[in-house]
């Protein structure tokens, strides 16, 4: 099972990645939205923000997410420092059920390019 420090670790690794993404999914990971991630294997979740073609983690707290960001993630963390290790395909792991993903129609648009 993947710990907090491994799954932060992913998340820097995903915004360094989008960060180098070529110019097509750079601009569409450069709209800045809130952002929540919650593990649920371990019951945390990070909060914080896409901004600029990064994303940036502001706060991590026990439980599920204390407010309804405008993107918002859910997978345990072994699932998370897989797919961000390209071990598992985004697409799979949500028709499946085992990452769930809530956002504004426009934004799922947006983010279909990079994940």
């Amino acid at each position: 099972m993947a710990t907090k420090e491994e799954c932060r670790s992913a998340l820097d690794k995903l915004s360094d990645n989008m960060a180098r993404a070529d110019d097509g999914i750079r601009g569409a990971a450069g709209f800045d939205r809130s952002l929540s991630c919650h593990i649920t294997d371990l019951d945390t979740t990070f909060t914080g923000r896409f901004d600029d073609g990064r994303i940036e983690v502001l706060d991590t707290h026990e439980g599920p997410p204390r407010e309804k960001a405008q993107i918002r993630l859910a997978m345990t963390g072994d699932d998370l420092v897989s797919m961000v290790d390209g071990e598992l395909h985004f697409a799979k792991a949500w028709g499946s059920g085992r990452v769930k993903l809530e956002a504004g129609f426009r934004d799922l648009l947006r983010l279909r390019s990079l994940l």
